[in-house]
């Protein structure tokens, strides 16, 4: 089983990080902001994770330090459980609707972190998340998950909607991303032979 754990502690942030690739959507998420929470149990859910998240940050000062820091994490742990990444299918993709809303997201897990990112949201809160910062958590995954990332609405009217698809598409891109190909096991999915 592709597990992972991780303890990162700044001055900033304290986080505990726990994942299971082959996992039954199980989660434990705490954060101090609940709709992020919301996001991050929906992630897991979709994905058939199972995912452990707690976070203690300087939310005093903003939620910035803490969303980023959790996305850094959630990177972390995929790029651990995935290990050498021998076999994995390495890209994925899906299109999500959400009532009225529309959710596209491509991930490739072939080492390098980009990502696009556009979420048509139009409001400064959802809930109790500063909604701009989503980007950094998508941001923060990539750069240590090592993954390109390319998530945009197509459409939709609900701000909620919006943010939700796209975790749900992610989820379901990811899913796909990191699951195996029996044919290919002992093999890297890259014409490099690296990744």
């Amino acid at each position: 089983m592709r597990t992972a754990t991780i303890q990162r502690d700044t001055k900033e942030t304290q986080i505990y990080g726990k994942l299971r690739i082959e996992g039954k959507g199980i989660y434990k998420i705490s954060t101090g902001i609940r709709f992020f929470d919301h996001m991050l149990e929906l992630f897991t859910k979709h994905g058939g994770f199972d995912l452990e998240i707690k976070a203690k940050g300087d939310l005093d000062v903003d939620q910035h330090h803490t969303v980023e820091d959790v996305g850094i994490v959630l990177g972390q742990l995929f790029a651990k459980a995935l290990g050498d990444r021998k076999g994995i299918n390495r890209a994925g993709y899906f299109l999500l609707p959400m009532d009225e809303t529309l959710a596209v997201c491509a991930v490739d897990l072939g080492g390098r972190p980009a990502l696009v990112y556009k979420d048509r949201v139009k409001v400064v809160l959802v809930g109790d998340l500063q909604t701009e910062l989503v980007e950094d958590f998508f941001g923060g995954f990539v750069a240590h998950a090592g993954a390109n990332l390319h998530a945009k609405i197509m459409y939709g009217r609900s701000n909620h909607h919006k943010i939700e698809g796209i975790f749900k598409c992610f989820a379901r891109a990811m899913k796909y991303a990191c699951s195996k190909d029996a044919r290919l096991k002992d093999q890297l999915p890259s014409t490099k032979g690296l990744l």
